[in-house]
């Protein structure tokens, strides 16, 4: 599904590059649950922008459901997010005009899906995710793990490969971001690809495998899980 091979990313500062990633390697398979595990400034968030390609490698090589991103120009690469990478953020990211349901329909809007789809593809994770009696409800109207659950069942509506998610119970309260973390072992279990980023160590145990990121360096990896 994923494979980085002597994946590297630096920024130029002025007259002074800085290395952000070196030299990773990653494999990710079909099915698995990859959490990856850092400090703040580890490179976390940089990965996992490359992994959605919302940016680029400087060298190594990067091939997702068996494209290398290097040969994919613009249009491609937003072919591919749309269609291929469904993103959970920790700030949920919906619009607050937008109902519930209009929320998460709208990746599907930009596909050009017919609107009777969208609806009732939207409606069945709503209720998937335990919020059928909230479809017309504002986001400004949900706790904020109603939200993150919104968030979730939006990522899956384009029916992705891949799900990513960038810290997504950092903006909750634990007993909160735990029913957030037992809906992702749910989906797991029924056979999504995900990876995680976390800088927590329990949220990242929920991972079938941690990978451990340290000044832009995979240090260790593990089994694991809960």
């Amino acid at each position: 599904m994923v494979s980085m091979k002597d994946l590297s990313k630096s920024y130029q500062l002025g007259e002074q590059q800085q290395t952000v990633l070196k030299s990773i390697q990653l494999e990710v398979q079909q099915g698995d649950f990859v959490t990856i595990l850092g400090p703040s400034g580890s490179g976390k968030s940089t990965l996992m922008n490359v992994i959605g390609c919302l940016d680029t490698q400087t060298s190594g090589q990067y091939t997702v459901g068996g494209k290398n991103t290097a040969d994919m120009n613009e249009a491609e690469l937003a072919t591919l997010r749309n269609k291929q990478i469904g993103f959970v953020f920790q700030q949920f990211q919906l619009l607050p005009r937008l109902s519930i349901i209009e929320n998460v329909e709208l990746p599907l809007i930009y596909s050009k899906v017919s609107k009777k789809v969208r609806r009732n593809r939207a409606a069945y994770l709503l209720e998937r995710v335990g919020l059928a009696d909230k479809l017309t409800h504002k986001p400004n109207q949900l706790s904020g793990g109603q939200q993150q659950r919104v968030a979730i069942a939006r990522a899956l509506v384009t029916e992705p490969s891949l799900l990513l998610a960038d810290e997504p119970t950092g903006a909750l309260d634990q007993q909160t971001g735990r029913q957030i973390m037992e809906l992702f072992t749910q989906l797991h279990h029924e056979g999504k690809t995900i990876i995680m980023i976390t800088h927590d160590e329990k949220i990242a145990r929920y991972g079938s495998r941690i990978v451990h990121l340290l000044d832009g360096e995979i240090r260790e990896e593990r089994g694991q899980g809960v």
